[in-house]
């Protein structure tokens, strides 16, 4: 399972800064690209089950898919790609190529007030 170990690399990121800030996170914000390997729910599920009994149970993780990103090679233009609409919006030019993917970021974390 795949999203167990990118869990386990979010808990101890989370830990880890928990650690620091001497505080107790109560939720956290992931970003990932929509053509990204992670099952958002198998995720949430795992992040759950690891963190029991650690500072992160409990803790609320929200994961946010960005849309996937074009440009067109005739205007330059950089638009989200719509799949049922797969033509640059500003031009209608429909050759384009795809932008990489959105990396999977930990962007926010939340902590308990003192």
């Amino acid at each position: 399972m795949h999203e167990a170990t990118v869990a386990q690399f979010i808990l101890e990121a989370i830990s880890a800064e928990a650690k620091k800030q001497k505080a107790r996170p109560i939720a956290a914000k992931i970003s990932c690209g929509v053509f990204n390997a992670i099952n958002t729910e198998t995720l949430k599920f795992a992040f759950e089950a690891i963190s029991i009994d650690t500072v992160c149970e409990n803790l609320k993780l929200n994961i946010e898919q960005k849309p996937i990103k074009a440009k067109c090679k005739k205007c330059h233009a950089t638009f989200e790609f719509d799949l049922h609409e797969s033509k640059c919006p500003k031009c209608r030019h429909d050759d384009f190529e795809l932008l990489p993917d959105a990396p999977l970021l930990l962007e926010e974390i939340t902590f308990e007030d003192k």
